[in-house]
């Protein structure tokens, strides 16, 4: 990949020591950590979700944001504005000067004072960035998906194993409780033997046919780009300053994979946990007749039999284990359980108490028991600590985005496919090895 060395080694050297200036220690008022406790993060991509994530972090007393980075001067100025205007309140002065801004991501991951780094960018720039930060000696916490494609995700497992990074995937459905329940409802034959599973997302992503619009100052649109196809810019992509909507980036191909990888990646990667097949995947991938315009449809068959089916049904958005005594479906705040045709618990509820009641009748003494975590951010923050695999590692969530990106191969190409998971790659004459990879533009490149 381009490296720190295509920047301005000056321009990076007289920045270092302007914010190596700044005091960074926090008045003793502060709630905070001692500062050889802390974990020193930085930021990169500061739209809403990198914004949720930095307001996430800067509630843990053992963390302190040290700098920031977008391609938006208005965002990257705000989040700037956001730290220190926490840590304001915090100090014995009332104010507080101390987060540095970036542009360009390579200076952020250079900063030696930087434990730790959290992506929240479009998907199109996650392997760069992460590995980049792996390289660099950092921890990362990068949103899923993972990545774009097979070869990013072995690449970016590569430089994190090198590095022995500590590396948690944003897929933090693992980390709410009526998940993992469901997952163990399967995974202890409550449901008898699982049949298949219905995941139900939305569909794949299109080729982008965005006209032109005119760039305003302050947005650096090539680097917005980065590695994707240079075109004209569009504010349906990167909707200029602060704003609080989830940019539609995602449903173009060349930035994302539609809702198969977006909220895909949370759903998919469940059905995953609750079959026990995290780092693996299904062996076969089979796309509906009219996969040219299929919203859903492609399904796909485990080694075991099992299928795993992307469907689609209006107003739902859910994953259900479909078992031979049972069914389990699940999704956020909700759960449904089903046993022998009866509804458990019966009447409802909160959801706490029903997680309770299924929890004492059906798991009281599980043989299998999922990691469990309270709380995605936390759980990272410990891994670090510990240098413990966090319950979202690198592998896993390189499994879920490599079973993402084959569903969405089967709609773009219409063809059945044989994988092998755990080669990773395609069998039986199916498939081309081209599909493996996404086109980087130069000077840009992963592995």
């Amino acid at each position: 990949m381009t490296s720190l060395t295509s920047f301005s080694r000056r321009r990076f050297l007289v920045q270092a020591a302007v914010v190596s200036s700044v005091p960074f220690i926090l008045a003793s008022r502060s709630a905070q950590a001692a500062p050889s406790e802390r974990i020193n993060l930085g930021f990169v991509g500061l739209g809403v979700q990198g914004r949720g994530l930095m307001g996430g972090f800067l509630g843990h007393r053992e963390v302190q944001v040290l700098a920031v980075c977008d391609v938006d001067t208005h965002r990257r100025e705000d989040g700037r504005k956001r730290v220190e205007g926490f840590y304001a309140k915090q100090t014995d002065r009332g104010s507080f000067k101390g987060c540095a801004v970036f542009e360009d991501f390579r200076e952020l991951v250079a900063r030696p004072d930087i434990d730790a780094v959290v992506i929240a960018t479009p998907d199109h720039w996650h392997a760069l960035i992460s590995i980049a930060a792996a390289e660099a000696g950092k921890d990362i916490y990068c949103e899923k998906p993972l990545c774009k494609s097979v070869h990013e995700s072995r690449a970016i497992i590569k430089a994190v194993r090198k590095k022995e990074r500590v590396f948690q995937v944003g897929s933090m459905q693992r980390s709410m409780r009526e998940f993992r329940v469901a997952c163990e409802l399967a995974l202890n034959g409550v449901l008898g033997k699982i049949d298949h599973i219905d995941v139900t997302v939305g569909g794949p992503a299109v080729p982008c046919d965005l006209p032109e619009e005119a760039v305003e100052p302050g947005l650096n649109w090539e680097f917005w780009l980065g590695p994707a196809p240079k075109r004209p810019y569009n504010s349906v992509l990167s909707p200029r300053g602060v704003h609080n909507d989830y940019p539609n980036w995602r449903h173009y191909r060349e930035y994302g994979g539609g809702a198969v990888t977006d909220f895909g990646a949370h759903h998919f990667d469940i059905a995953q946990w609750g079959l026990g097949m995290d780092g693996s995947g299904p062996c076969e991938f089979t796309p509906p007749a009219d996969w040219q315009t299929a919203q859903s449809g492609v399904r796909m068959r485990y080694e075991s039999g099992i299928e795993l089916i992307h469907a689609r049904v209006p107003g739902h958005n859910d994953i259900t284990f479909y078992g031979k005594d049972g069914v389990v479906q699940v999704d956020r705040g909700r759960i449904e359980v089903t046993i022998g045709g009866r509804v458990i618990p019966k009447g409802g509820g909160p959801l706490s108490l029903q997680l309770n009641h299924l929890e004492k009748e059906f798991l009281p003494n599980p043989k299998v028991q999922l990691y469990r975590s309270n709380d995605h951010l936390t759980d990272w923050l410990t891994a670090i600590r510990s240098r413990k695999k966090p319950i979202c590692d690198v592998e896993t969530g390189a499994s879920t985005a490599n079973l993402c990106n084959l569903v969405n191969l089967a709609y773009y190409h219409g063809q059945p496919m044989k994988w092998d998971p755990a080669r990773e790659e395609f069998v039986g004459g199916t498939g081309d090895k081209a599909w493996l990879d996404v086109a980087h533009r130069a000077p840009w490149q992963v592995g």
